[in-house]
């Protein structure tokens, strides 16, 4: 299942102005369509909240970004960039808790994913881990590898990442997010990216990650594509996992 493109980005806009410019949550939620400066928004908020869209989507609000709403600076974002994104979920028969701590266990990562041989910790500050992840060797016997930060929210069942080694992107972020439905947990995947204008076709981190093949045309909607082909197979490979060991009475 694909989640509202526009729901996603505004839940997101709306966390940026609580935790970084001083929203009050709950006046935003009594009126969404208030504009920034109905909701106390001055000009400092509104320069950070700049400096934040602009970091994380190369995307530059206008200066009378005051007059709008939070949906209005969402329609912005995603209507200037950026240039790849893909959503994916998938609904696990399992109590939210449990899935948090299973898909958050980066160190055992190699027993969650099929594509990963290695993972490396490298920091750990608080909520937040640097790793480097080793795949399995490709057809010539070659492991590529790179280097991703990510921070837990347990507060709000959300995850922050990106890569640190960013190989044939410009830039790549990533949000993990989990919701409760009466069926079990739904986990949510968006990933943000651009690829460098550069990149060659056959670049290592690339061909290895999407098995894109070396004549394959490197461009934000080709790598859109498989992105979203190679979520979904972890994603259905992540529910069968955790569903298994739900079932057994805990972790595998």
């Amino acid at each position: 299942m694909t989640v509202t493109h526009g729901t996603a980005l505004t839940s997101e806009i709306t966390e940026i102005l609580v935790t970084r410019c001083g929203l009050d949550a709950a006046a935003a939620a009594r009126a969404p369509a208030a504009s920034l400066e109905e909701l106390g928004m001055d000009s400092l908020a509104l320069l950070e909240l700049s400096a934040v869209v602009a970091d994380r989507w190369r995307v530059r609000i206008p200066e009378q970004a005051g007059q709008l709403s939070i949906g209005g600076v969402a329609d912005l974002v995603a209507a200037a960039g950026p240039a790849g994104h893909t959503e994916n979920s998938i609904l696990i028969a399992a109590p939210l808790p449990l899935v948090w701590e299973i898909t958050n266990d980066v160190a055992r990562w190699t027993d969650l994913f099929t594509e990963y041989a290695v993972v490396e910790i490298l920091h750990r500050d608080g909520d937040t881990v640097r790793f480097r992840l080793t795949m399995h060797p490709d057809e010539n016997g070659v492991a590529w590898s790179w280097v991703s930060e990510r921070t837990t929210d347990p507060a709000t069942w959300q995850v922050r990442a990106r890569r640190v080694e960013t190989g044939p992107f410009e830039y790549m972020r990533i949000h993990w997010y989990y919701d409760t439905e009466p069926a079990g947990t739904r986990m949510t995947w968006v990933q943000d990216f651009a690829m460098k204008p550069t990149a060659p076709v056959d670049d290592a981190a690339m061909v290895q990650d999407f098995a894109m093949k070396p004549t394959a045309p490197v461009d934000d909607a080709a790598m859109t594509e498989r992105i979203n082909t190679n979520s979904r197979v972890q994603l259905a490979v992540i529910k069968e996992r955790i569903e298994r060991a739900y079932a057994g009475g805990g972790d595998e």
